[in-house]
C-alpha cells in the first residue's frame, strides 16, 4: 500500500514570524541581557591582564544577548513551534525556591537553604517523585558544602542555629 502524499505547505511571506516561541524566548534573553548589563554597569571591568569584578558578568550578559538575537533572527527564517499555553505553577515554585534560598543562605545556612531550594523548586513539576527529590537535595547540598567550604574556602555558613550551632 502506498501512503498518501503529504500536503504541501507554502511558507509565510517574508517578514512574518515563523517561530513565535523562538521569538518570545529570544526577546526574553535580550531583555535579560540588557538588564544584566545595566545592573552591572558600575562594576569595574578591568582589562584582560587584570580582570575586574564586572568582566565576567559583562561577558556572560553579552553572550546571552547574542544567543537571544540569534533566536530572534531564526524566528523569522525557519519554522518553529507556536506559542503554547503555559502554567503558572513552574514559574511560581522556582521563584519561591530562589527567594527561600536568598532568605536562608546567611542564617540558618547552606544546610537549610540547599535542600529548601531543591524541594520547593522540585514542586514545580507534577511528575516529581518525593524520594528522588530528597536524595537529590541531600547529594546536592553535600556537594555544595564540599565545593564551597572546603575546596574553594569560601566563608559560606553551613549551619547557624541561634547561639547553639555555628558551622
Amino acid at each position: 500500500m502506498s501512503q498518501p502524499a503529504a500536503p504541501e505547505i507554502s511558507p509565510p511571506p517574508p517578514g512574518r514570524v515563523r517561530a513565535p516561541q523562538d521569538l518570545l524566548a529570544g526577546g526574553s534573553l535580550v531583555a535579560l541581557s540588557a538588564f544584566a548589563l545595566w545592573a552591572g554597569r558600575e562594576l569595574p571591568g578591568g582589562r584582560l591582564g587584570a580582570i575586574g569584578a564586572g568582566f565576567l558578568p559583562r561577558v556572560l550578559a553579552t553572550l546571552v544577548g547574542v544567543c537571544g538575537l540569534w533566536l530572534v533572527a531564526f524566528a523569522f527564517l525557519r519554522r518553529g513551534d507556536p506559542l503554547a499555553r503555559w502554567s503558572l505553577r513552574p514559574a511560581l515554585f522556582v521563584c519561591l525556591g530562589v527567594v527561600g534560598f536568598a532568605l536562608t543562605i546567611r542564617s540558618p545556612g547552606l544546610a537549610v537553604a540547599g535542600p529548601l531550594v531543591v524541594l520547593v523548586s522540585g514542586a514545580a513539576s507534577p511528575e516529581t517523585r518525593a524520594r528522588e527529590l530528597l536524595l537529590f537535595a541531600a547529594v546536592l547540598t553535600a556537594a555544595c558544602t564540599v565545593l564551597f567550604r572546603f575546596l574553594l574556602h569560601l566563608p559560606i555558613p553551613i549551619l547557624r542555629l541561634g547561639g547553639w550551632v555555628n558551622l
